[in-house]
């Protein structure tokens, strides 16, 4: 996961400085690899994923503009850092992960900083959002996906965004939908951004549908 030619972003957001400050990285990651914790850029953690370069995910954490309370979906806790960024906001977390070895140790680090009660982690396909507990104020994804998942367009509150990098592995950029409070959804491109691709059944197909077309 990494920007595609940019080297950092600027983090303009007050809050979101302080919650960088405030959440220990090392903390999510492998004692191997807990002496690079503060480089910005993306670190391997295992099961072929990877978590992005601090900055990177704290400009999409930025772009969600999230006020404390807010109820927000994240897809891949990966790790678990950028779950607790959106915790350190205030924010109430929900936060889907495939791989349920990360899942288990992402929660583990969010138990040990204090966020269990805000954070709600369950493993499955992120695909599919968490419909149960929908609509969102905000949400993320941290992986690839050919194509824009339905299920979490349909589960975004109306004044909500979505932040998720689209598209092929090669061409493949960040966008931001934003759902205003008519219901009208309108969307921007940001830059591009490559990310690990975004994984389970109805996200393959779509793979195997953009490849074929």
């Amino acid at each position: 996961m990494s920007f595609g030619g940019v080297t950092s972003l600027r983090i303009a957001d007050r809050r979101v400085q302080a919650a960088v400050s405030a959440v220990p990285r090392e903390q999510f990651l492998s004692h191997e690899q807990r002496l690079f914790h503060a480089d910005d850029r993306p670190i391997d953690i295992g099961h072929g994923q990877t978590t992005s370069q601090p900055s990177l995910i704290a400009w999409m954490v930025q772009a969600l503009q999230l006020g404390p309370g807010a109820k927000v979906l994240e897809v891949g806790t990966g790790c678990g850092y950028q779950t607790a960024l959106l915790a350190a906001l205030g924010c109430e977390v929900y936060s889907v992960e495939i791989l349920a070895p990360l899942a288990a140790r992402a929660g583990l680090a969010l138990g040990r900083l204090g966020y269990a009660n805000q954070v709600h982690l369950k493993v499955g396909d992120g695909y599919q959002g968490w419909p149960e507990v929908a609509p969102f104020a905000g949400i993320v994804v941290a992986a690839g996906a050919p194509r824009v998942p339905r299920p979490l367009v349909e589960q975004l509150a109306r004044g909500g965004r979505l932040v998720i990098p689209v598209g092929r592995d090669d061409d493949m950029h960040l966008r931001i939908y934003h759902r205003d409070l008519a219901g009208e959804l309108s969307v921007e491109t940001a830059f591009p951004v490559r990310f690990v691709p975004l994984t389970g059944a109805q996200a393959d197909a779509d793979r195997r549908s953009l490849t074929a077309g």
